[in-house]
């Protein structure tokens, strides 16, 4: 049985400055799946983030639901692993570097190490490490 992918469908007001913000985390684009409206950027090879444009994102949606606007309500949290605390700050500080903005304060529990930030339209993402010799029992 092949592994099971994810697609997480992000709306974006600026579909050019969204790509060349995930570009400068070291992301890359899967073109067969993308185009004027819509970029399918590649975080593994089974998890995906669809950005659309907003125009696009609305013919996925049931007529009348407004889109949430981001940067003033929380519509989803988006989390990834890191293979290493180091990676974690690599990634986070990539994405403020590129113009994203801290979405809150680092957290470190020992075995567990996290930082997060907002992309250009405010979505919200976790990237975190944890130890994996840590006793989860």
């Amino acid at each position: 049985m092949a592994p099971q992918m994810i697609f997480v469908n992000l709306p974006v007001k600026d579909l050019d400055a969204s790509k060349a913000f995930f570009e400068k985390l070291g992301y890359s684009f899967n073109p067969q799946f993308s185009d004027d409206t819509a970029a399918c950027l590649v975080i593994s090879d089974t998890i995906f983030a669809m950005l659309l444009t907003e125009k696009k994102f609305k013919e996925f949606t049931a007529p009348g639901k407004e889109i949430s606007d981001a940067t003033k309500a929380t519509e989803v949290l988006i989390t990834l692993s890191a293979d290493s605390r180091e990676k974690a700050d690599e990634l986070a500080d990539a994405a403020l570097a590129a113009g994203g903005t801290p979405a809150k304060e680092p957290m470190d529990m020992g075995f567990m190490y996290g930082r997060s930030f907002t992309d250009l339209d405010g979505h919200h993402w976790e990237v975190f490490w944890m130890d994996p010799a840590a006793d989860q029992g």
